[in-house]
């Protein structure tokens, strides 16, 4: 079994990961500036509460074990952070990438996975899936400070024996976890649902679920080079009415109006820069069909909206 270190473990992908890799009999240690409840439950579970900048820490935890895996969860919206992204954030995450890759490189970690976002691609013209070649055109202190992590993880292993992977991860859902779905369908001004057309447009998001799996996948494969980015997501977008159908299943939203495409909602620019969940209605026909073709390789990704849990 490996030996796998997890920043940003009290984080809701965090504990989901936590779970499911104790569950398969891993040693896990758990980095984050917040408690959780695998603390002392586990005898395979060894959990460090320290901020993510403590340098000392966290190469007391690589140091002093056999790391064969790190995944670097923290700094991320989606596990532990606020959606509004400053420039604090930014900072810690710089602070934290300065040191954190070259300990996992010091320490012959076997590979070190970060999580981060498919918000690089920001709007992409044409109808073809968005892979991982496509240019990176997002612009928001979340998408700089993912792309700053990207390239300073990428330049530390450029010589290493440690596999960097990236993971362009789709905003998560689960069951009961459905803010970034309905940040597509509501407007929060009007304190309303909303739809156009019939709403057979779409989007691309990630149970929770393939993602756990894809880095189950990574920190399993025995031998060879598989770095590089992927881009994960489910295999098929979600599109609106399926998102109000499920979520109105749940007993989760009221009345929805339907709009015609581009009114009713005005964009706000300099919101949209720091707030990861800040959505433009009228780029709803936008091209948002993430490919996780690559990815695919590595895991099944047979987790969906139906299914999720």
């Amino acid at each position: 079994m490996a030996s796998v270190l997890i920043t940003g473990a009290s984080g809701m992908i965090g504990m989901y990961l936590t779970s499911n890799l104790l569950q398969k009999k891993h040693r896990v240690f758990g980095v984050d500036s917040r408690k959780n409840d695998y603390i002392g439950a586990d005898a395979n579970y060894t959990f460090v509460q320290c901020d993510i900048t403590d340098k000392d820490s966290i190469e007391g935890i690589i140091a002093s074990n056999k790391i064969d895996s790190v995944v670097h969860l923290a700094n991320s919206v989606d596990n532990d952070i606020d959606p509004y992204v400053t420039d604090a954030e930014i900072k810690k995450s710089k602070g934290c990438d300065k040191f954190i890759y070259e300990l996992a490189d010091k320490h012959m970690v076997k590979n070190f996975l970060l999580l981060s976002t498919t918000q690089i691609y920001g709007n992409q013209k044409g109808r073809e899936p968005i892979r991982e070649t496509n240019p990176e055109k997002g612009s928001s202190n979340y998408v700089d400070l993912k792309l700053t992590s990207e390239k300073y993880m990428l330049k530390a292993f450029k010589k290493s024996d440690t596999v960097p992977v990236i993971a362009r991860v789709a905003p998560v859902y689960t069951a009961e976890y459905t803010q970034n779905l309905r940040d597509r369908v509501y407007d929060y001004k009007d304190d309303v649902a909303y739809i156009y057309k019939d709403g057979e447009y779409g989007f691309s998001f990630c149970c929770v679920f393939n993602l756990i799996d894809f880095i189950n996948g990574i920190i399993n494969i025995p031998e060879g080079r598989y770095e590089g980015i992927y881009n994960v997501a489910d295999s098929r977008m979600i599109t609106a009415k399926e998102i109000l159908d499920y979520e109105r299943e749940h007993h989760r939203i009221g009345a929805v109006i339907q709009r015609s495409p581009g009114v009713g909602i005005s964009f706000n620019k300099s919101k949209a820069k720091t707030d990861y969940r800040y959505f433009d209605p009228a780029s709803s026909f936008n091209n948002w069909n993430i490919d996780n073709t690559r990815a695919r390789r590595i895991a099944p990704f047979r987790w969906t909206l139906k299914n999720t849990k």
